[in-house]
């Protein structure tokens, strides 16, 4: 297994994607979460206009192509300044052309007082298995899906149906740096389609034209709980749904817009 989904190069802006991003629609192509979680931290790494820490609230990847298995390079803007909430814009460059568009909301981070009638104890997920779990198919023990430990609470991969499941990623984002929590989340979120389809991959393909995810609270923990459900219609179109949690209770939801067909052949 690579050190790393991406290795540094003497260009800040610039990262090599190792085997580890390969998704499991086409050889040479990256599954989205690696190059997600790649804007994220570009992202996190911009200087905020804020007053005070910030948070990011709403996160948007467009996916604009597919994205090789090779260099690519990622820059971020603050698209509207604000001391109390601000826009930032990210994309993501590879073969000469932008692949991934992210728009993010980050808002000022500041105790509030709240009612006591409108808080709500957080439901904790269910317990993580004590083992990864096992595949038999060699499509699932591959690139991305090999360099993350799933351990599944209901559903698989391997089997069409929503799906529960702890993930955690196995090796950093880029070689020599933790990754934050919520590059962590944007990593994973992108696997909801994949956790929960409802067609076999080898006749049909349902690939997400983006990725939204919003977050109420920020993660405490590199194990997080990913609960995944997919609706088809007939029309060749879909939804991937999916709630985010930590140990201590829902952190946010995600959602994939899907595009449905057969395979040729």
């Amino acid at each position: 297994m690579p050190d790393a989904f991406y290795l540094p190069t003497d260009d800040p802006e610039r990262y090599v994607a190792t085997p580890a991003t390969e998704g499991p629609w086409s050889s040479g192509l990256q599954h989205g979460g690696p190059p997600s979680a790649l804007l994220t931290r570009a992202v996190e790494r911009l200087p905020s206009s804020l007053d005070g820490p910030a948070q990011v609230t709403r996160l948007t990847v467009e996916f604009l192509g597919g994205v090789p298995v090779a260099e690519v390079a990622v820059r971020a803007t603050v698209a509207r300044p604000g001391r109390s909430v601000e826009l930032v814009e990210a994309e993501l460059h590879a073969a000469g052309r932008v692949v991934l568009r992210a728009r993010v909301w980050r808002i000022r981070r500041t105790p509030v007082e709240l009612p006591a009638e409108v808080v709500t104890a957080p439901a904790p997920p269910p317990s993580r298995p004590a083992e990864p779990s096992r595949f038999t198919e060699p499509r699932w023990q591959t690139g991305y899906l090999r360099a993350v430990d799933w351990r599944f609470v209901d559903g698989h991969f391997e089997r069409p149906g929503p799906a529960s499941v702890w993930a955690r990623q196995r090796i950093p984002l880029v070689a020599g740096e933790e990754p934050s929590p919520l590059q962590r989340v944007t990593l994973l979120a992108d696997s909801g389609n994949g956790l929960s389809r409802l067609l076999d991959i080898a006749h049909w393909w349902f690939i997400n034209t983006e990725l939204t995810v919003h977050l109420h609270r920020q993660p405490v923990d590199e194990w997080l709980h990913v609960r995944a459900g997919t609706t088809l219609d007939e029309h060749g179109s879909g939804l991937a749904s999916t709630v985010l949690s930590d140990a201590t209770g829902p952190l946010g939801r995600g959602a994939q817009a899907l595009m449905v067909g057969r395979r040729a052949g």
